[in-house]
């Protein structure tokens, strides 16, 4: 464990830190009591869903109670119900994080890539922004396709017909629709400067 949470810290610290994050969070943590109906009402069901508790984005989110209902439940979706694959799926998700240099995120889904399988070497060519070079197949293809979507705004037809043959037409939604709902929780926890446990950044 202790060996796991000092590569985690490296990480973390190569994949910067988001801007001011040294200064807090920009928005206040949330008590239950504080909350009114329709924010207790979405919170209930996140508490109660398959993530097991209100973390990370949605402190933030929840000061727009519709907005967050209709996030999470998209967010649900695509974290318990992709048909990529688990390691494919949180692969994807790391993309992203390092993409948007979102520590949070990389803090709470790089254990479960790497439980999922993901070899840890992938994610540290990731964090340190190299392309991962000992990928399979299949997480090339995903590799290549995140990535291009993320900085060239589009795919090749090579790239997409690599995506295609593995996981159908399904799998090329499902990939996109990973990669935009975690640009968002990025995008939130990124303005929140929301960033990893302090004691994994020392």
């Amino acid at each position: 464990m202790k060996a796991y949470l000092g590569a985690l810290a490296a990480a973390l610290v190569s994949l910067g830190t988001t801007a001011l994050a040294q200064d807090g969070p920009r928005f206040k943590p949330l008590s239950v009591g504080e909350l009114n109906d329709a924010q207790r009402k979405v919170y209930e069901e996140i508490a109660g869903g398959p993530r097991g508790g209100v973390r990370g984005p949605f402190n933030a989110l929840l000061r727009s109670p519709q907005l967050t209902d209709r996030v999470q439940r998209m967010g649900e979706y695509i974290r318990f119900n992709s048909s990529l694959p688990p390691r494919l799926n949180e692969f994807a998700i790391l993309i992203t994080a390092r993409h948007w240099s979102s520590q949070y995120e990389w803090y709470a889904h790089h254990p479960l890539a790497l439980k999922a399988g993901l070899a840890p070497g992938v994610a540290s060519d990731l964090a340190q922004r190299r392309r991962p070079a000992a990928m399979q197949d299949d997480e090339a293809a995903v590799y290549d396709f995140c990535t291009e979507l993320n900085e060239r705004k589009f795919v090749s037809d090579a790239t997409y017909k690599a995506v295609l043959e593995r996981f159908g037409e399904r799998g090329v939604v499902d990939l996109i629709g990973v990669s935009g709902y975690y640009t968002l929780v990025s995008m939130v926890l990124n303005v929140d400067r929301h960033p990893a446990p302090e004691n994994l950044l020392k």
